[in-house]
């Protein structure tokens, strides 16, 4: 369990890192915000990933797949904050 906890943290770090990166603006998150971004888009990417393709955790959760669906689920994740903490943010 232990093993699992530190394997999320450390993928939420990369998928976050990497998402910041791609998606180009200025996003006010510290590390603790990047990893949540990262574990977010893990949860989207996995949900995704079986959605469309069918495999389960039964399969490995740390395949080369995995990860670039983590990345993709952490950019869907990033522009959904972005769109919706945009729109609160205008009020002046």
């Amino acid at each position: 369990m232990l093993w699992f906890i530190v394997s999320m943290i450390i993928l939420g770090l990369i998928a976050g890192a990497v998402a910041r990166l791609v998606v180009p603006g200025q996003d006010p998150m510290g590390i603790p915000g990047t990893i949540l971004l990262g574990v977010v888009g893990s949860f989207i990417g996995g949900l995704l990933g079986y959605v469309l393709f069918g495999h389960d955790l039964s399969e490995g959760a740390l395949q080369p797949s995995g990860i670039i669906g983590s990345i993709i689920g952490a950019i869907i994740a990033l522009l959904v904050w972005r769109a919706v903490h945009g729109r609160t943010s205008v009020r002046h």
